[in-house]
C-alpha cells in the first residue's frame, strides 16, 4: 500500500501587501480615529457603516483607476448569483449606492461620515499597502458652494485635531471647471489627445513646469535616462494649459484673476473660477486664511471623478526618508465635487461633496515627527508565589480593574519569578505586584516599581534610589492607592 503524501505545513507569512498591527499602533490608530470622528460628528455628519463588500457593477467606472475600472480590485464571482463580487475600494462609491438605495428615508441633504479599510489590488511598495484605513466626510444633495467649503474648514481643523499644527499643513483647493475650460480654449474635445492631455497635467506636482512643457511637446529623459514620448502640441498649444498650472498669485484676488485669463471665453471655466471665489469668501467669513487653506491652480485629483472644487491636505514640513535624504512628507488627504456618482443608480442628478484621509499616512507623519510612537504602556501585573493563592491573587486583579487600572494575572508556569518580571518586561508593565505565603499571611504586599527601576538600572544617583525605592512593602488594602501613585508619577 502506498504510503500517504503528507500535507505540507503553511508558510507563516502575511500575504504580499498586507502587514499586521500590534498593541501600540493599533492604539495610536483608535485615538486617532476617535479624534476624527469627533470633529465630523461636531460638524453636524452622522455615522454610517457600510458593507466591505460591493458589487463590482455598483463600484463601476468610477473606481479611481479609470484606465482599468475593475482590475484594481479584489473580486470574486459569487456562487449563488453569478454577480461579481469585490472588497471595497473606497468609502465614496458605497456612499452612493447607499444613499441611491435609501434616499426616501434619509435626509436631503445627507451628511455621513465614515471609517475604516479599504482594499487595493495595485502593486505594493515601500510604505504602500494593499488594505489601509480611510476617514471620509461627504455631503449629498448639495450643489451650494457652502458645502465644499465646509469640507475645507472641517480638513484643516481635522489636521489640527489629531496634532498637525498651523503651519506644518495647508489645504490648497482648485475646480476642475476651471481645467475644463482650459481645454475647451485649446479646441480639445473628449478623445485620445485630451486623455493624454489629462494624464500629463496629472504629472505636475511630480515633474514641474518644465517637465510638463516637455511632456506635452516632443518628450522628456526622466530620471532613470529612458525617453519619454509628448503629447505632440505646439508651445502655442500648450501655453493655455502652462498658463493654467502657473497661475498661482500673491492671493486669492491675483490667482482668480489669472485664472478668468487662462480660461478665456469658455463659460465653463469661468463658472468654475465664480464657485473657486465663493469658497474663498465663505471661508475669510469664517476665518480660514491663506496660511490654512489656499487656492492653488496645480491640484489635480481624479480626473475621471471630480466635477467641480477639488481639495488636497498636503503636510508641508520635511522628514528624512529610509535613504537619509530630506523630502516634504506630502498628501494626505483629498477630495472633491463628485456630481455624476448617485446618477449611475438613480439617472438623476445627485450633487455631492466631500472628502477622504488617509490614516495611515497621518499615522506616518505623526511618528516622523516624534509626535507619537514609542512602546505603549502595558498591564499591572500581579506576580503568582503560590499557585494555591489563585483567588487571591484575581481578588487583587478584579480591585484594580474596578478602579479603572489596566492588570492581569500571570498566568504562565510560576516556578521561575525571575520568568515572570521578564513577561512583566516584555508586556511594558509599569508595575508588579508581588505577594507570596508570608505576604498574605502579613496582610501585606510587595509593589515594583519597573519604570523607576528602569531607569535607575540605566542611570541613577544613589539619592534619587533613597528618595523613591523602586520596590517596597505596604499593607494590601493600600493595593490601589499605591499603584494608583505609582502610575501618576511616572506619567508626571
Amino acid at each position: 500500500m502506498a504510503q500517504q503524501k503528507k500535507m505540507p505545513r503553511p508558510k507563516a507569512e502575511t500575504p504580499k501587501g498586507f502587514r499586521d498591527y500590534f498593541g501600540a499602533e493599533v492604539d495610536e490608530r483608535k485615538v486617532m480615529l476617535d479624534q476624527i470622528a469627533g470633529v465630523y460628528h461636531r460638524y453636524g455628519f452622522d455615522a454610517l457603516e457600510s458593507a466591505a463588500v460591493e458589487t463590482v457593477e455598483a463600484l463601476g467606472k468610477f473606481l479611481p483607476d479609470v484606465d482599468r475600472p475593475n482590475d484594481g480590485v479584489f473580486a470574486w464571482q459569487d456562487a449563488d448569483d453569478d454577480k461579481w463580487m469585490a472588497l471595497r475600494y473606497d468609502l465614496t462609491a458605497p456612499l452612493a449606492r447607499v444613499f441611491a438605495q435609501h434616499r426616501n428615508d434619509l435626509p436631503t441633504p445627507y451628511r455621513r461620515y465614515t471609517m475604516g479599510p479599504v482594499w487595493r489590488n495595485e502593486k505594493p511598495g515601500p510604505g504602500r499597502f494593499r488594505q489601509f484605513y480611510q476617514c471620509d466626510a461627504d455631503t449629498v444633495g448639495c450643489a451650494s458652494m457652502a458645502a465644499d467649503a465646509e469640507i475645507c474648514a472641517l480638513l484643516a481643523d481635522t489636521l489640527e485635531t489629531v496634532g498637525i499644527p498651523r503651519g506644518d499643513y495647508l489645504v490648497r483647493v482648485n475646480n476642475r471647471k476651471v481645467l475644463n475650460g482650459v481645454l475647451e480654449v485649446m479646441g480639445l474635445d473628449e478623445g485620445a489627445a485630451r486623455d493624454a492631455v489629462l494624464r500629463t497635467i496629472d504629472k505636475f506636482d511630480k515633474v514641474g513646469e518644465r517637465g510638463v512643457r516637455e511632456l506635452l511637446g516632443k518628450g522628456r529623459l526622466d530620471a532613470s535616462g529612458a525617453y519619454i514620448d509628448g503629447v505632440g502640441l505646439t508651445d502655442a498649444q500648450a501655453e493655455p494649459v502652462l498658463a493654467f498650472l502657473t497661475s498661482k498669485g500673491a492671493d486669492a484676488t491675483a490667482t482668480l484673476a489669472n485664472l478668468r485669463a487662462a480660461v478665456g471665453d469658455s463659460v465653463i471655466g469661468a463658472d468654475g473660477v465664480s464657485e473657486l471665489e465663493q469658497i474663498a469668501d465663505l471661508l475669510a467669513a469664517q476665518g480660514y486664511g491663506p496660511d490654512r487653506i489656499e487656492i492653488d491652480p496645480s491640484v489635480v485629483r481624479g480626473l475621471g471623478y471630480y466635477t467641480g472644487p477639488v481639495f488636497e491636505a498636503e503636510l508641508t514640513f520635511e522628514i528624512t526618508d529610509e535613504k537619509g535624504r530630506s523630502r516634504q512628507f506630502g498628501s494626505v488627504a483629498g477630495g472633491g465635487r463628485y456630481d455624476d456618482l448617485v446618477k449611475r443608480f438613480t439617472g438623476q442628478a445627485v450633487p455631492a461633496t466631500g472628502v477622504s484621509i488617509g490614516v495611515d499616512r497621518l499615522l506616518a507623519a505623526l511618528r516622523a515627527k516624534g509626535r507619537i510612537g514609542g512602546k505603549a504602556q502595558g498591564p499591572v501585573v500581579v506576580t503568582v508565589m503560590d499557585r494555591a493563592r489563585m483567588a487571591d491573587y484575581q481578588a487583587m486583579v478584579g480591585e484594580l480593574r474596578a478602579a479603572g487600572i489596566r492588570a492581569e494575572v500571570y498566568l504562565g508556569n510560576p516556578k521561575n519569578f525571575g520568568n515572570q518580571l521578564k513577561y512583566a518586561d516584555k508586556r511594558n508593565s509599569p508595575v508588579a505586584v508581588i505577594a507570596g505565603s508570608d505576604e498574605f499571611d502579613a496582610g501585606k504586599i510587595q509593589i515594583k516599581d519597573l519604570v523607576l527601576g528602569a531607569k535607575i538600572a540605566e542611570n541613577a544617583t544613589l539619592e534619587e534610589w533613597k528618595e523613591r525605592p523602586s520596590q517596597f512593602e505596604c499593607a494590601r488594602g493600600d493595593l490601589v492607592a499605591k499603584v494608583r501613585e505609582i502610575l501618576e508619577a511616572d506619567d508626571a
